[in-house]
């Protein structure tokens, strides 16, 4: 005689089955509209390269430029920041221009050369010019940059993989208190925007 009480099994009602399906689904769907938002905006940067600037405040565009001591950021993870201009006793001011590699890989803050790397007038990769981020040109003041040489030779070397590099810039106006506008260019392979700032010398 089987004397062992019968197994029992104890079912979910239907309505908990359906509750804890849709919990469930719901994780799912959220988890995928996340991964969907995630994939997107990686899928932006890499069309564009990565050389779009990206903090908070002023765009760093020629319309809207950095202050001094602001800080350029782009999405590759480069951050390039301009120290305030201070002024010496001879009638010259000096600031800074810094290099942060944040990237995954080595850059080249300046060109190959001296004049792909600095100019007061052109093109480079650092300039340091009189005037307004939007003015072509001004004629009633001017300035001198006094140490180009020394800031093209510290901006042509590669910079590396997390490492920091400062270019001093001393510069010389024609009088205190104009403004001045340095542009850094950091060449790229792909695509990477001029970061524009706005100093006072005075």
């Amino acid at each position: 005689m089987d004397t062992n009480p019968a197994p029992t099994t104890t079912e979910a009602a239907p309505g908990t089955r359906w509750v804890g399906g849709c919990a469930i689904a719901a994780i799912i769907l959220l988890a995928l509209v996340a991964y969907g938002a995630y994939a997107l905006e990686n899928l932006e940067k890499g069309i564009d390269g990565y050389g779009q600037m990206e903090q908070a405040g002023p765009s760093g565009h020629v319309s809207d430029p950095l202050g001094p001591g602001a800080t350029a950021q782009f999405e590759d993870g480069l951050k390039i920041t301009v120290s305030p201009p201070l002024a010496a006793a001879d009638g010259a001011y000096a600031f800074s221009v810094t290099y942060e590699n944040g990237t995954d890989s080595a850059v080249r803050p300046g060109g190959r050369s001296r004049e792909d790397s600095v100019s007061d007038i052109g093109q480079a990769a650092l300039v340091v010019r009189p005037g307004k981020s939007h003015d072509d040109y001004v004629a009633d003041y001017d300035l001198d940059w006094l140490n180009e040489e020394a800031s093209a030779a510290a901006l042509m070397p590669p910079l590396a993989e997390g490492e920091t590099r400062t270019v001093p810039v001393r510069i010389k106006p024609t009088r205190a208190g104009i403004p001045v506008t340095v542009e850094v260019a950091v060449p790229d392979a792909g695509y990477r925007e001029t970061a524009y700032f706005q100093l006072t010398a005075g």
